[in-house]
């Protein structure tokens, strides 16, 4: 499952939360500090796991 990164914007917090895509574009999430729905996305890294050597 994906790992979404998120800044809220009244407590000024950066948390993240894994969700299903599904999941994501569905509910609306919240800060697990203040509760606020006012949240900005942040870009984060993620990471591909593959078969093939480099």
């Amino acid at each position: 499952m994906p790992t979404y990164e998120f800044l809220c914007a009244k407590c000024q917090k950066e948390f993240s939360i894994t969700m299903t895509m599904r999941e994501r574009e569905e509910k609306k999430p919240t800060c697990p500090t203040c509760g606020s729905a006012e949240l900005e996305p942040l870009m984060g890294t993620f990471f591909a796991k593959t078969s093939r050597k480099s």
